[in-house]
C-alpha cells in the first residue's frame, strides 16, 4: 500500500488530534446571559445524574468492584464537563475509559439481560459527548470519531459473542443519528451567522453609498452658487479697465490674469459638472430654490392633509445662497417626512436669523390618528443629506424624537464665511 492511499487516514487522525475551533463555549455569542449559561448548566446536570448512576448500575447489575466502578464512572463522566468547550479533549478520555469498562465487564459473570458491550448510562453520556462533537466539530472528524465507534465496538462484540446483545450496534446507529442532527444545527447556525455577517456589510455599504451619493447631490446644488460668483469675478476683472480711469498698465494685467484664472476655474467647474450630471437629469439645471420659497412648501404640506403653520420674518436679507439653499432642502425634507411617517400631524416651521446665525426649526407632534403611516420604510437619504448640508455651512444639526412621539428638526447655520475645515466633504 503506497503513502498516498494513506493521506486520508492521516488527516483524519490529525483532525483528531487538533481541535478545529478556539476553546469558546457553546453559545459564548449570544447577547442573553442564560443563553451563554445554559451549555453549563446542562454539563454539570448530566454529570451530577451520570456520575451515581454509572457507579450504580455497575456495582447492582454487572457485579464490578466498588473501587473499579468509581474509577470508570468518574473517568467517563467527569470529562462530560468539557464538552461545552472541549469535546474533542473529552473524547479522547471518554473513549478508552468507555472501551476499558467494555473489557472489564466481559470477564465477569454474565447476567441476565444485561447490556454488553456498552451499559446503558454509557451509551447516554457518549450519546451527549457525540452532539457536543457535532456542533463544533467539521464533519471529517465527525465521520472518524463514529467510524472509531463502530469498528471498537464490532471487535468488542467479537471478543464475546456470547455476552453480545446488539448495544454495539445500537451505539452506532444512535450515534450517527445524532451527528446527522448535531451537523445540520451546526450548519444552519453558520448560514444565520454568515447572513447576519453580510447584513452588517451591507448596511454599511448602503449608508456609505447614502452619503457619496448625498455629497455627489449637493456638490451638484453647490456648483450653480460658486459659478454665480465667478462669473461675477469675471466680468468685473474684465470691465474693470473701462469703468476704471487712470489704472496703470500693471493693474490692468493683473486684472486680465483674475479674469483668465476665473475663466479656467469655470471651465472646470462644467467639466466636473458634466461627470456629476452623467445620469442624464435635466431638472437639476433649473435654479436653486431658497427660503423665498418655503411658503410654497408649507402650503403643498397643508393640501396634502397636515395641518401646517410657518414662522418667517420679513426682511431677513441677502443670504448666502448655500445657507439659503441648504434652509430650504432641509424645510423640504423635513416636511416630506412627516408626511410620509406622520400623516395628519400638527407641524411648525420657524425660521429665525440673530446673533450672525440661521436657525431652522420643524417640529411635528404625533399623527391625528392611529392609522398607517404612508411610508414604513424609508433609505435613511432624508438625514444624511440634511447633516451633510449643515455640515459644508458650518452649522450644526439636532434631530430627534420627542416625549409625545412627535420629531424635532433644528438646523443652525452661520450667515458668514464657512471656515475651510468644513468646505471639503471628504
Amino acid at each position: 500500500m503506497s503513502w498516498t492511499a494513506l493521506l486520508p487516514v492521516r488527516e483524519a487522525l490529525r483532525g483528531l488530534a487538533h481541535p478545529s475551533h478556539a476553546p469558546t463555549a457553546l453559545l459564548a455569542d449570544s447577547p442573553k446571559r442564560w443563553r451563554r449559561a445554559l451549555p453549563y448548566v446542562v454539563v454539570l446536570a448530566l454529570t451530577a445524574s451520570l456520575l451515581p448512576s454509572t457507579i450504580a448500575v455497575l456495582t447492582d447489575v454487572y457485579g464490578m468492584n466498588a473501587g473499579l466502578a468509581g474509577a470508570i464512572a468518574t473517568g467517563s463522566a467527569a470529562p462530560l464537563l468539557l464538552i461545552a468547550h472541549r469535546p474533542l479533549q473529552a473524547w479522547w478520555i471518554v473513549f478508552p475509559v468507555d472501551i476499558v469498562c467494555a473489557l472489564n465487564l466481559a470477564g465477569l459473570d454474565a447476567r441476565d439481560n444485561t447490556a454488553w458491550p456498552w451499559p446503558p448510562p454509557i451509551i447516554v453520556g457518549y450519546l451527549f459527548l457525540m452532539l457536543a462533537l457535532a456542533l463544533r466539530e467539521p464533519r471529517r472528524t465527525l465521520v472518524t470519531v463514529w467510524l472509531l465507534t463502530g469498528g471498537v465496538g464490532y471487535v468488542l462484540g467479537q471478543l464475546a459473542p456470547d455476552r453480545g446483545n446488539g448495544t454495539h450496534v445500537l451505539l452506532f446507529v444512535l450515534s450517527g443519528v445524532v451527528l446527522v442532527i448535531g451537523g445540520a444545527l451546526r450548519e444552519r447556525g453558520d448560514v444565520q451567522r454568515r447572513l447576519a455577517e453580510q447584513e452588517t456589510i451591507s448596511e454599511a455599504e448602503r449608508a456609505q453609498r447614502t452619503l457619496l451619493e448625498e455629497r455627489a447631490r449637493i456638490a451638484r446644488e453647490l456648483h450653480d452658487v460658486v459659478a454665480h460668483h465667478m462669473s461675477v469675478i469675471t466680468v468685473q476683472a474684465d470691465s474693470a479697465p473701462y469703468r476704471i480711469s487712470g489704472l496703470p498698465e500693471a493693474a490692468q494685467e493683473e486684472f486680465a490674469t483674475i479674469a483668465s484664472s476665473a475663466r479656467e476655474s469655470l471651465a472646470e467647474m462644467r467639466r466636473l459638472l458634466a461627470v456629476l450630471r452623467s445620469d442624464g437629469s435635466e431638472g437639476e439645471r433649473a435654479p436653486q430654490p431658497g427660503l423665498g420659497r418655503v411658503q410654497h412648501l408649507v402650503e403643498a404640506t397643508v393640501r396634502a392633509g397636515v395641518p401646517a403653520e410657518l414662522s418667517l420674518p420679513a426682511g431677513l436679507g441677502d443670504l448666502p445662497q448655500a445657507v439659503d439653499l441648504s434652509a430650504y432642502r432641509i424645510v423640504q425634507e423635513a416636511l416630506a417626512n412627516v408626511v410620509r411617517h406622520a400623516p395628519g400631524a400638527a407641524t411648525r416651521v420657524s425660521v429665525t436669523a440673530d446673533d450672525g446665525y440661521l436657525t431652522v426649526l420643524v417640529v411635528n407632534g404625533p399623527a391625528a390618528e392611529p392609522v398607517p403611516a404612508l411610508e414604513t420604510t424609508g433609505t435613511g437619504h432624508g438625514l444624511v443629506g440634511m447633516r451633510e448640508r449643515v455640515r459644508l455651512t458650518g452649522g450644526s444639526l439636532d434631530t430627534g424624537p420627542l416625549p409625545d412621539g412627535g420629531f424635532r428638526v433644528a438646523a443652525r447655520m452661520p450667515l458668514t464665511t464657512v471656515p475651510d475645515d468644513v468646505k471639503d466633504p471628504r
